[in-house]
């Protein structure tokens, strides 16, 4: 029989509102027993001193997007559950981008059919089923057919420019009962621009993306809510009068939820200008590289005020979620003027040791706000229940230790692609163990 006795582990666990230091008993991946001091040890029990490691609920990934099929030199399923159980990603939601799209029956079967390749002993892969035809926010998608289908909801994971189109949607998805996540960003006034627009972008000489491209969509889809009622998760929320208009909406008990990019909660324009005083003290990236092609996201980084804002609404619940947004792209496409670049990086690896330091042992949220807002909060959000640290539930668990130091290279990571601005540094924090 397989037990696991760990002794002087800190337990982290939103569900219960726990944070305490006991010992937990593992038996063939059930929680056995949670005590402050196991003292009857039964025989064949493998002996840990966790002192000093973090044992919490897996992971959950609300939004990432996978090469295969179509790009796998950017990044398998296989390779993408690998990274996400190194960084303690129990459950992985994926975009339908794929090519083909999930956006009819034939879509998701070819998906269905790489997705029975995978070791059962990998995370639980959810998948997201296209808004509209080709992903290409036209016509609708095939909704009523992927709606009887595994998909966990509907999400084009790009823009959507025609609001008559946006309320179509939503009227004809609301009697199936499905999630609908919308990114809000308009196209016209983004136009070709590459990050944040303000001071930084025009010393830099970069195009910029006025803050209002993000909020004026956001304000159409709201009022979209409020005049049909569909229940929508806001995606890749960067601003701070964002973060006011859905404080608001929530406030006038709209049923939206929201998430923010790991990324916007560490890093402001100043990373990518190099500069410490555009960021407003000391980056959270150790050795900042101007003009890096891995800063080029989507939406752009945000000003000091912008992240600010977004790590309050976190603490406050305004932001339900934190995603990863799991973007690979290959080094030759990496490799380019930063304008030039495709926007995203990848993330699933590192983001909970540097959201970790860059958070939580700051004292700007708390350990089990961090929990939260990247494990169950995130089940939550797709309609899916929580993991739990509960005695005589299935162990679905990781064990973190906060202060184990690993380099980021080809030799570290599982993704296939390395497109990140961490590549080269060493970081603090490392997933020992993932029990799914």
């Amino acid at each position: 029989m397989n037990r696991e006795l760990l002794q002087n582990v800190r337990i982290l666990d939103p569900v219960s509102k726990i944070d305490r230091t006991a010992d937990i008993l593992i038996t063939e991946n059930q929680i056995a027993a949670i005590e402050e001091n196991i003292t009857e040890i039964p025989a064949d029990t493998e002996v840990r001193d966790c002192q000093g490691l973090i044992l919490g609920p897996g992971l959950t990934d609300i939004y990432s997007h996978s090469g295969e099929p179509g790009f796998e030199e950017r990044e398998t399923l296989e390779s993408l559950m690998q990274a996400a159980a190194a960084g303690g990603f129990t459950r992985v939601a994926i975009l339908p981008d794929t090519s083909p799209p999930v956006d009819n029956l034939a879509g998701l079967a070819l998906l269905q059919q790489h997705i029975r390749n995978l070791s059962p002993s990998l995370p639980r892969l959810y998948f997201w089923g296209a808004l509209t035809a080709g992903v290409k926010g036209e016509q609708m998608a095939e909704l009523g057919e992927l709606a009887s289908s595994p998909v966990v909801g509907f999400a084009d994971g790009l823009s959507l420019s025609n609001p008559a189109l946006v309320r179509r949607l939503l009227e004809y998805i609301q009697p199936l009962h499905k999630l609908v996540a919308l990114w809000p960003c308009d196209r016209t006034l983004a136009g070709n621009g590459a990050m944040r627009e303000g001071a930084v972008s025009v010393r830099l000489g970069l195009p910029g993306i006025p803050a209002s491209a993000e909020t004026s969509a956001l304000a159409t889809i709201l009022e979209l809510v409020s005049s049909g009622g569909t229940p929508v998760h806001i995606m890749r929320v960067s601003t701070a009068r964002s973060v006011e208009l859905i404080r608001d909406a929530k406030a006038r008990g709209l049923p939206v939820t929201a998430s923010v990019t790991w990324m916007h909660l560490l890093l402001n324009v100043g990373a990518i200008s190099g500069n410490s005083q555009d960021s407003g003290g000391k980056n959270a990236l150790t050795a900042s590289v101007p003009y890096d092609p891995n800063l080029h996201l989507e939406p752009p980084l945000g000003n000091l005020s912008d992240q600010l804002a977004l790590i309050q609404a976190v603490k406050d619940g305004v932001i339900d979620a934190i995603a990863i947004d799991h973007s690979p792209h290959t080094y030759e496409e990496k490799t380019v003027a930063f304008a030039d670049s495709p926007p995203g990086a990848i993330g699933l690896e590192f983001a909970l040791p540097l959201l970790w330091h860059g958070l939580v042992e700051t004292g700007k949220i708390s350990a089990l706000e961090l929990w939260r807002v990247l494990s169950t909060a995130p089940a939550v959000c797709l309609g899916q229940t929580p993991a739990t640290v509960t005695l005589g539930v299935s162990a679905e668990l990781i064990l973190f230790d906060p202060l184990m130091s690993w380099t980021v290279d080809r030799y570290s990571l599982k993704s296939r692609s390395a497109n990140t601005p961490w590549f080269g540094q060493q970081l603090a924090g490392k997933v020992l163990q993932t029990w799914v």
